[in-house]
């Protein structure tokens, strides 16, 4: 569920009516709905309340300081992949010691940063990372606490570039070797095994993933509780969220798609819980999208209509260097006016495009919408999860601004770039 919706036939966040906030603060704008966002981590939240747990954001799905800190008031810890992400948890409120470092490439001026914080435990990739962790917490005179991630080999059923527990990914250590890897890390004296950790895929719209993998690592876990007493078992995130979804208000033919299929939180937690019970350890979640993603709306202005024998185009004044799921992985967004359409407005095929000078810069192709016109305002709806978090100055076009709403209240949570702050930094000779 989300909280965006239409009222007086025009569409609003909360009680903010987004035309408004376009007019205000320009397009392309990045509106995200703070109520939505801590509805989502409480149903998840309360789903997994048999179990001992931390539900950790992950953060790279959104980093906004104000997103960060509402999380972190709800009592969120947070899933990092840099030090830079950490900087941010600790700007906005958040603690070290609720914190999980993953990633594969983590740096040693990172491992440091981290270390001197006091971060809860590394999420560690290779053996190679194993040693320079513990070359790193020797210099400066602590223990690193470390999990082992463990690749299943499970095909999580989602697109192959968020698919990560497949023995081809490049992320963990395969199961057959898990063992193995635990003993080098035990050998080492300047680490402690602190858990177990895996992630199999982002954006899971099925329940079964998650139970092959729950079957395949229960044995693994189970002795490494026994072997090195470990406190905790890290079953990653990767719920998924539904992106063609209709307006909770409307039932019009052109809000509806052919995708029915979705996860729940109840669903996840009926597949997953009654094992994780039986386990007597700490279970940490690391969700990014199920939190954030539906909280976000991207809105842009209609530049152009363009019309030609082969196709029409409405040219908009966002492009993929603002949002680069539609390029990057075919992500697919459902596409609303900001006015309300009339129940029989005729639909004809369109693509949206932008100004970047790409002709992968796209958000949708032939997608079948109401009239649109210059100067009317659309919103790519379920935004704000790999929205601006991925977004690019491509073609020197000044990052977007960012709005937090809640309720009635507006937020500047990231001021828009200026020319001027394009070229911060940059010397000529």
């Amino acid at each position: 569920m989300h909280q965006f919706h239409y009222h007086h036939q025009s569409l609003y966040c909360e009680n903010v009516s987004l035309t408004q906030l376009a007019t205000e603060y320009g397009t392309p704008l990045y509106v995200y709905s703070a109520t939505t966002i801590r509805e989502n981590f409480r149903r998840l939240n309360s789903a997994l309340d048999p179990l001992d747990r931390m539900v950790c954001y992950a953060m790279k799905a959104n980093s906004n300081l104000s997103v960060i800190n509402l999380l972190a008031q709800e009592g969120s810890g947070f899933d990092i992949v840099s030090g830079g992400e950490l900087y941010r948890v600790l700007k906005a409120g958040g603690r070290a010691d609720r914190c999980t470092f993953a990633g594969v490439g983590k740096t040693e001026g990172d491992i440091a940063y981290a270390l001197r914080e006091g971060i809860y435990c590394f999420n560690v990739e290779s053996e190679a990372e194993l040693e320079v962790i513990n070359r790193i917490a020797g210099s400066l005179g602590v223990k690193a606490p470390i999990a082992i991630r463990v690749n299943p080999n499970v095909d999580a059923q989602t697109h192959k570039y968020i698919s990560t527990g497949k023995s081809q990914n490049k992320f963990g250590i395969g199961l057959d070797r898990a063992s193995d890897v635990y003993k080098i890390a035990a050998s080492l004296p300047h680490l402690k095994i602190r858990g177990v950790q895996t992630h199999i895929g982002s954006q899971i719209l099925q329940t079964a993933p998650f139970a092959e993998a729950l079957e395949k690592l229960i044995p693994l876990v189970q002795q490494l509780k026994k072997d090195y007493g470990i406190e905790f078992f890290s079953f990653g995130g990767g719920v998924g969220i539904v992106y063609k979804e209709a307006l909770a208000s409307g039932s019009k033919e052109w809000w509806t798609s052919s995708e029915t299929q979705k996860i729940t939180t109840e669903d996840y937690a009926k597949t997953i819980v009654p094992t994780l019970q039986k386990l007597g350890l700490r279970i940490l979640f690391e969700p990014g999208r199920f939190l954030v993603g539906n909280a976000g709306v991207l809105l842009n202005k209609v530049l152009y209509v363009k019309e030609t024998p082969a196709k029409n185009f409405v040219v908009v004044d966002g492009g993929m260097n603002d949002l680069i799921r539609p390029a990057l992985y075919e992500g697919w967004h459902e596409i609303v006016p900001l006015k309300e359409p009339k129940t029989d407005a005729p639909l004809a095929p369109v693509d949206i495009v932008g100004p970047v000078c790409e002709s992968g810069d796209f958000f949708a192709q032939d997608r079948e919408l109401p009239p649109l016109k210059a100067d009317d305002y659309i919103a790519l709806m379920s935004a704000g999860a790999y929205g601006f978090v991925m977004s690019s100055s491509y073609n020197s076009r000044p990052l977007l601004a960012e709005i937090l709403v809640e309720g009635d209240k507006v937020m500047v949570a990231r001021q828009r770039q200026t020319y001027e702050d394009l070229i911060q930094g940059e010397h000529q000779p």
